[in-house]
């Protein structure tokens, strides 16, 4: 029987996998089915995540494709001989941990089975360095045994660069929908009295053509209210006469 071939999606440390085929696990996933399978030397389901020892370069240096998240297997190295902390300085600056680390649970039964700390890249040296987009998420094991002292170091990081532009831009559209929405449902009032006034006020200007059918109409309803005066008192005369 033929042995069957282990899928590798690994080339030159990059990750390539088909058309249409996406690596989106959970934490679950990352600490379960893989970073447990490799510290206890187990198979994979897929060679889908090179080993780099991620501090030794700079986050943009690192292989894969920086528009997507990269998942990298790398080992813990000890800042001081004697002591535990991690050695996470690179070339342009630092991996800084920040907030308080997360424990990783199993979806049924909610076993604590790894733990998730979040680190943030800074330029330049500590306690100076500036502060950048990139993020990378290191998951370890939880209460692990292993009969190989150097399995123990290996950890699982997911690097990517958070898009605050991105974010940005979103609010402003959103808030300039409000702007236009609102615009368009304030009511719109005219102030018919003081186009009036103005029609009268203008008379004595040199007459335009809408002043001057304004000014006609003035004058003839005040020439026909004279001769309605003058015909209704000449009316008025000879029944007057007539009475005895």
């Amino acid at each position: 029987m033929e042995k069957e071939k282990k899928l590798s999606f690994v080339r030159n440390g990059e990750l390539r996998l088909p058309p249409g085929f996406r690596f989106h696990p959970t934490d679950e996933e990352l600490v379960v089915q893989y970073l447990k399978r490799k510290v206890l030397s187990y198979p994979l389901p897929a060679s889908i995540i090179p080993e780099v020892h991620v501090c030794k370069s700079d986050p943009w240096d690192l292989p894969g494709d920086m528009e997507q998240e990269r998942y990298f297997f790398s080992t813990r190295e000890a800042k001081y001989s004697n002591g535990s902390r991690s050695n996470r300085a690179t070339h342009s600056g630092y991996w800084k941990a920040t907030g308080l680390d997360k424990q990783i649970l199993t979806s049924k039964g909610n076993q604590v089975v790894g733990m998730k700390k979040t680190l943030v890249f800074y330029r330049g040296k500590p306690p100076h360095g500036s502060r950048t987009d990139w993020i990378m998420h290191e998951y370890r094991l939880h209460n692990i045994q292993s009969s190989a002292v150097g399995m123990q170091n290996w950890v699982l990081c997911r690097i990517f660069l958070k898009r605050r532009s991105t974010n940005v831009k979103s609010e402003e559209q959103s808030s300039f929908r409000v702007r236009r929405d609102m615009n368009r449902s304030r009511p719109v009032f005219y102030d018919f009295l003081a186009q009036n006034e103005n029609a009268t006020t203008d008379l004595n200007r040199t007459p335009t053509s809408s002043t001057s059918s304004i000014s006609g109409i003035t004058h003839l309803s005040s020439h026909e209210s004279d001769e309605r005066e003058e015909s209704s008192s000449c009316n008025s005369l000879p029944s007057l006469a007539r009475n005895p």
